[in-house]
């Protein structure tokens, strides 16, 4: 039998299952996209019952497999989202889409009594999002359905909930209180003074290190379960625990966050207008992270470049970066695009195509104006902070402009491209084992490319 250990990684759209040997192989995994529900106003959510029965039924799967020892066993999964237990420990209410609404009325309440919204956001690094920082889904709970927030023994964050379902402990740890909440005040390190306030401390379970396990039997085995993290710093940990000096992680996709994990310093109401936030390592120092919506306004973009320009979608993959027509662009800049997706203030009305006649001269100047904003987050995240290296990891790691435009802007940083299929479930995985690794281990399971400076012929 493998010794192995289990990591369950909870992506809004792909479930993951994984298995990795004692030295972090992969040795197994699952896929599932599972339906969603509703709740009770019809807006579309994760199905628990759903996610819970899979779950059960692909670990037990895995018990019953001979081939298999299971050692350990984890949960990664994104953030924002609440599970609100009885005294039964059953699940009160569906869970929550963060992307759900809060009537006008509850947050202009909440900021009467405690104070304004960029105040707040500065105190609990929490750019102010809606359900999107869940505590404040506590606080609406509390006052548009008093009868169900009276029934709470516990209210989990999801990778809590996860561990739950194995363990029936309930806790709470760094990683999801930090996570754009408005729970935490990170100069206090304590929650903030409105949640002591509301009462809502009371239902939210003990903090226990991210690192913390719990030794059960489960199904007559003996097997070590851990208490969940948020799978943006599970993802940032391999990177942490290898690598000795500071860095930042570019994580590129849907949104673009630039998380540097070596700056201490406490928000500014102007870093939150910047869309800074603050995430919470293991061990409950801050990471500051800057992002844009960077993937999103991509994709918007290049499905009107395809149209204009009478391309097939799926053209835009195979542009390479053009030294003659980045020169040409550059030598009199200017902004052509209107981006629909990021509120800036920022000329012009409506994009201007006109002036390029190819798809690749267009669709260079996007990627100059992207780029531009992607400056802006960087030097946000990093600060004050001596970071002489930049990793860069996600869907554009792909795009040729993209990391060539890196490279030429960030000539004075070591930057390497990183992949790895394994995302946030690996740092799951590290963070309950005693291994340690050394600093070769993202070169040999990351797939490091490092980035050469561009020297152009002019």
């Amino acid at each position: 039998m493998i010794k192995v250990n289990a990591v369950f990684d909870i992506g809004k759209t792909n479930k993951k299952f994984f298995l990795f040997d004692d030295d972090y192989n992969e040795v197994h995994r699952e896929y599932v996209n599972l339906p969603l529900t509703v709740d009770e106003d019809g807006f579309e959510t994760e199905d628990l019952e759903a996610l819970r029965e899979w779950m059960k039924n692909t670990f037990d799967g895995v018990l019953d497999n001979q081939e298999y020892d299971v050692k350990t066993l984890n949960f990664s999964s994104y953030g924002a989202s609440l599970v609100h237990l009885d005294y039964k420990g059953k699940a009160l209410t569906p869970l929550y889409n963060y992307t759900k609404d809060i009537p006008d009325f509850v947050t202009d309440e909440f900021y009467k009594r405690y104070g304004d919204s960029l105040t707040i956001a500065a105190q609990t690094a929490s750019p102010q999002s809606g359900m999107l920082n869940s505590g404040m889904q506590l606080y609406w709970l509390k006052y548009t359905k008093p009868e169900i927030f009276s029934r709470i023994k516990y209210s989990l964050h999801l990778p809590q909930y996860l561990s739950y379902l194995f363990t029936g402990i309930p806790v709470s740890e760094y990683t999801s209180i930090g996570c754009h909440t408005n729970l935490w005040d990170y100069d206090a390190e304590d929650y903030h003074s409105w949640v002591h306030a509301e009462g809502i401390d009371k239902i939210l379970p003990p903090i226990v290190p991210t690192s913390a396990s719990i030794n059960t039997t489960y199904k007559d085995r003996k097997i070590k379960i851990g208490v969940g993290i948020h799978d943006s710093s599970s993802a940032l940990l391999p990177y942490i625990l290898s690598k000795k000096k500071p860095f930042l992680l570019l994580s590129t996709g849907t949104w673009s966050i630039a998380l540097n994990p070596y700056n201490s310093e406490s928000l500014s109401t102007e870093d939150i207008e910047n869309n800074c936030l603050n995430y919470l390592r293991i061990d409950g120092k801050r990471v500051k992270a800057s992002r844009f919506f960077m993937g999103n306004e991509y994709r918007l973009q290049v499905e009107k470049l395809t149209e204009y320009y009478k391309k097939d979608y799926g053209y835009h993959r195979n542009v390479a970066f053009n030294q003659d027509i980045y020169l040409r662009l550059i030598e009199k800049p200017k902004v052509y695009f209107k981006f629909e997706g990021i509120s800036l203030q920022r000329l012009p009305k409506e994009t201007e195509l006109e002036p390029f006649d190819t798809f690749e001269e267009a669709y260079h100047q996007l990627m100059i104006e992207l780029m531009e904003l992607q400056i802006d987050t960087i030097s946000n995240a990093i600060g004050n902070s001596e970071i002489k290296t930049i990793y860069i990891d996600g869907g554009f790691t792909d795009n040729d402009v993209f990391m060539k435009l890196m490279s030429h802007h960030f000539s004075n940083f070591k930057v390497l491209s990183t992949q790895s299929p394994l995302g946030s479930a690996l740092g799951a995985a590290m963070v309950i084992s005693d291994k340690q690794v050394t600093s070769k281990f993202l070169k040999e399971n990351y797939r490091m490319k490092k980035l050469v400076p561009l020297f152009f012929d002019v």
